[in-house]
């Protein structure tokens, strides 16, 4: 079967997408609402995960810490089913959650999985910008 390769991923004729390395699960990342976000594909399905927010710097001028930890803490127990929340060494607000695709894995049913996700993801990231873990990209 000849595939036509794009990025870690080969295409077949019909569409489906395959990992082009065997022992490799192929990955993507896009941004959302300026959030980086990642999605991995496996054979049971899309693991995607999103930076959701950060917790303020000590050092930011009138930042509320102990409302965003307090928002965090919360977190977990808000996400729908199955989605996961964590907060990383670097205080950013890290969300995941498992998809699984309906029919082969092919460009559509790829992006409508992520597209499913972001939407159901913006509540969540409106809700910690009001309690002070807003969204500032790590320093480089």
């Amino acid at each position: 079967m000849e595939t036509i390769p794009l990025g870690p991923f080969a295409v077949t004729p019909d569409g489906t997408l395959l990992p082009r390395a065997a022992d490799a699960a192929p990955a993507l990342d896009f941004a959302w609402r300026g959030r980086r976000c990642t999605a991995r594909l496996g054979p049971d399905g899309v693991r995607i995960a999103a930076d959701a927010a950060r917790i303020p710097s000590t050092a930011d001028a009138g930042a509320n810490r102990r409302q965003a930890f307090d928002a965090v803490a919360r977190l977990p127990g808000r996400l729908p089913a199955g989605w996961r929340a964590g907060l990383t060494p670097d205080h950013r607000i890290r969300v995941e959650a498992s998809a699984p695709l309906r029919g082969p894995a092919n460009a559509t049913t790829l992006v409508a999985a992520l597209v499913r996700f972001v939407l159901s993801l913006d509540p969540y990231l409106d809700g910690l910008e009001a309690e002070g873990a807003a969204w500032t990209p790590p320093a480089a």
